[in-house]
């Protein structure tokens, strides 16, 4: 029996392992032994023949499977991956899983995180606009800096937060040429700010 908590991720099968019956025993393998929450990307895996940026794509989505899970396992904590793009979806899947993964959606427009907060928690949201949030996290990059992670380090996960604004491919340019140039809090400061002054946000 599993002593602390522990998280499963994975495929709903392996190339040809790709039965509901294989996925149902994996699950009740790990949840005999302790297991409590899985994160499933419902798309089987190939390992023989494709890619890794391959798999993401190929295999067949299949959520229906997902589904059946959580319903033939109802006390575990079941959440949902894969080809999962915009909130809207999330919530359709949430009639059906107690939770949803979102991956490559978030990494090219973080802030689509930004509606999670009112339309799922029914929350209110604490920041207005993209530079709002770029101003509010500088504090932590340039703490991060002074400490010696590399500027780039830290902007290459920022460079979507403009996605479809006037002024956003001049903001992912300016960071992704000149950031690993970059070793100093008051250089990293005034690259990100003269980033930031290429974006426009209509009020």
């Amino acid at each position: 029996k599993l002593s602390i908590p522990v998280t499963v991720k994975c495929r709903t099968g392996i190339d040809h392992l790709d039965q509901y019956e294989f996925l149902h025993n994996f699950v009740q393998t790990i949840a005999d032994a302790g297991g409590k929450t899985f994160i499933i990307h419902a798309r089987k895996a190939w390992l023989s023949g494709l890619s890794p940026k391959q798999n993401r794509d190929i295999p067949p989505l299949q959520y229906d499977k997902v589904y059946q899970i959580k319903q033939d396992f109802s006390d575990l904590d079941i959440h949902i991956n894969g080809g999962i793009s915009s909130i809207e979806q999330a919530k359709q899947h949430l009639n059906h899983v107690d939770g949803v993964m979102l991956g490559r959606a978030v990494y090219q427009d973080p802030w689509i995180l930004s509606r999670v907060d009112s339309e799922i928690f029914q929350q209110a949201t604490p920041l207005k606009n993209q530079k709002e949030l770029v101003l509010n996290y500088l504090p932590y990059v340039l703490t991060q800096v002074q400490n010696g992670v590399r500027l780039h380090a830290i902007t290459r996960h920022m460079l979507g937060l403009f996605h479809r604004l006037p002024g956003a491919k001049k903001w992912r340019r300016l960071l992704s040429e000149q950031a690993n140039k970059i070793d100093n809090t008051r250089s990293a400061e005034k690259l990100i700010l003269k980033a930031l002054d290429q974006v426009i946000i209509e009020a």
